[in-house]
């Protein structure tokens, strides 16, 4: 199940953050903070088709799909190598659409949004999506980066609304910010939750355990906690 999808272009968000966008085959119908499987036809990785997991960091509203995930310029795997090495047409798979990391059913639900480095994604593709469709949610967000250099996508949550707080593990001198490791009382501290308030959480496997287990340990139930856990990943 799926559809091919030939590859446009890639361009990069930051030195180590690439946007690839792909054409689908036919009209492609996804909700924002869904992901996909990309195949990269003709590669393989010990013997089995290349393939791995991608939030889509575009709006529904767009005809193309960009992901976008980190590229070192060392030390990457077979597969982002092949990524990075795509030309413009070369066809590739995708999956139908998959997750329930998606905004709730009631518009004035308030949402805090946590991500952990390039668990921004999904959060990029739902403020593409509202600025689009021209709606307002109540919604925080914090971003949790290792550098200054990791702040990506700030223009977009501005245009949506979107109040950011941005935590830098390992900040310059300069950065006037919130510095650190992101905590659950931090977390309620900016944020200012009401009990129907959602927390969706999204990043590396680690971070999303890390986050949802200090939640919890403030209080936070379970059943207010949506998670969008990036396999792989092991650190911002």
């Amino acid at each position: 199940i799926g559809m091919k999808a030939a590859f446009v272009s890639h361009e990069k968000v930051t030195d180590s953050i690439v946007s690839f966008t792909f054409a689908p085959a036919q009209p492609f119908t996804f909700t924002a903070g869904q992901y996909i499987n990309l195949t990269l036809t003709g590669h393989q990785e010990h013997g089995a088709p290349a393939e791995r997991w991608f939030t889509i960091s575009s709006s529904p509203h767009e005809e193309n799909i960009t992901i976008t995930t980190r590229v070192h310029e060392s030390g990457n795997s077979a597969y982002k190598r092949a990524l990075m090495s795509l030309l413009p047409g070369d066809e590739v798979d995708i999956s139908d659409p998959l997750g329930a990391f998606v905004l709730p059913r009631f518009a004035q639900t308030p949402l805090v949004c946590i991500a952990g480095g390039i668990g921004i994604t999904p959060f990029h593709s739902i403020a593409s999506w509202l600025i689009d469709a021209d709606e307002t949610r109540p919604i925080k967000l914090m971003h949790s980066v290792r550098t200054e250099d990791d702040i990506v996508f700030q223009d977009v949550f501005e245009k949506a609304n979107i109040h950011t707080t941005h935590v830098v593990t390992n900040p310059s001198a300069a950065w006037g910010g919130e510095r650190g490791s992101l905590t659950g009382e931090m977390i309620i501290g900016i944020a200012d939750p009401t009990e129907d308030t959602l927390f969706y959480i999204s990043g590396p496997e680690p971070f999303v355990q890390h986050i949802k287990q200090q939640l919890e340990d403030c209080g936070i139930s379970n059943q207010r906690l949506v998670v969008d856990e990036f396999q792989g990943y092991t650190q911002l």
